[in-house]
């Protein structure tokens, strides 16, 4: 029987790309994942890897126990999460990747509610750009997501992921508090006379930024890129920016920044996605049934 480490290992390499990723992922040394790799081939008889210039390939009959190495951790995770539920109490660990703005509004009261109702769960959160962190739950780094969608431009798509739409938030135009006397800006048009922050180049956020200023027939002069909405926030606020904002980086908050809607009132969408392996895990349904309650009551624009 092959030795499964060995087959996750191959399927790491597959997933990311270099035997140096798969090392500093698991905290192997390169040397020693080679060596499993090596071993791998020799159990089963079939030349796994070529030399493709500095890098290896996977060569066909590895790709073909990468699909299976899938199906049996999917096996795994689901009998993981059957072994949890015939317990009487709700344990074990629930990894979340989450964006900044979900991260401030949502989970604090989602991690106390946690810890009050489920104190045997364990939570650990780690902030991820969305689309990252839905190929990274995908590939088991994480067990659940909080991501974002934005108009016109749909989040990737994972074989095996479970979505579930939590709620959606208008995006508005954030003006600074006065206008300046020189270059009044109170609407998209006049805006394009003042300097703009944005996240960086590849952002569906800033994709959908520029795709806004582009149709209103400008180029947005963009000389602040930061990937923090706290700072967008703050730029805007002191008179130095404007910004396309969702109305979630507000929550629990008020702020001097003229906030316009847009034309054709466009909304982002946050939902959650796990794999459907894990769907039945206790620790994992509970954190997500908690997160949507608290979503509903929370005094954030939905």
């Amino acid at each position: 029987m092959l030795e499964i480490r060995r087959l996750v290992l191959l399927r790491e390499l597959a997933i990311r790309g270099t035997i140096a990723a798969v090392a500093d992922a698991l905290n192997f040394t390169p040397s020693a994942v080679s060596q499993q790799l090596s071993q791998l081939e020799k159990e089963t008889g079939t030349q796994l890897l070529r030399k493709a210039g500095r890098r290896v390939q996977l060569t066909p009959q590895a790709e073909v126990l990468v699909a299976s190495v899938g199906e049996v951790l999917d096996t795994l995770e689901r009998a993981e999460a059957r072994l949890q539920a015939a317990a009487t109490r709700v344990t074990g660990r629930v990894r979340v990747a989450v964006f900044q703005s979900a991260a401030l509004a949502f989970m604090p009261a989602t991690l106390r509610a946690m810890a009050s109702l489920h104190p045997d769960v364990r939570i650990e959160m780690t902030q991820r750009e969305p689309e990252e962190a839905l190929r990274e739950t995908w590939a088991r780094d994480f067990d659940m997501v909080i991501a974002e969608q934005y108009p016109a431009h749909a989040a990737p798509h994972h074989p095996g992921l479970d979505r579930r739409d939590l709620t959606t938030d208008a995006i508005r135009l954030a003006l600074p508090p006065v206008p300046e006397s020189l270059h009044p800006v109170d609407s998209l048009t006049t805006a394009r006379h003042m300097p703009w922050v944005m996240e960086p180049r590849g952002a569906a956020s800033r994709h959908f930024a520029e795709q806004v200023c582009r149709r209103a027939g400008f180029e947005p002069d963009v000389r602040y890129e930061t990937a923090d909405l706290q700072a967008h926030m703050r730029l805007v606020e002191s008179g130095n920016a404007v910004a396309l904002i969702p109305d979630l980086i507000w929550a629990g908050r008020s702020t001097p920044a003229r906030l316009l809607e847009l034309d054709g009132a466009p909304r982002r969408t946050i939902f959650t996605a796990q794999r459907l392996a894990g769907s039945a895990s206790p620790a994992a349904r509970a954190f997500r049934d908690i997160l949507e309650q608290t979503v509903r009551h929370s005094a954030a624009p939905a």
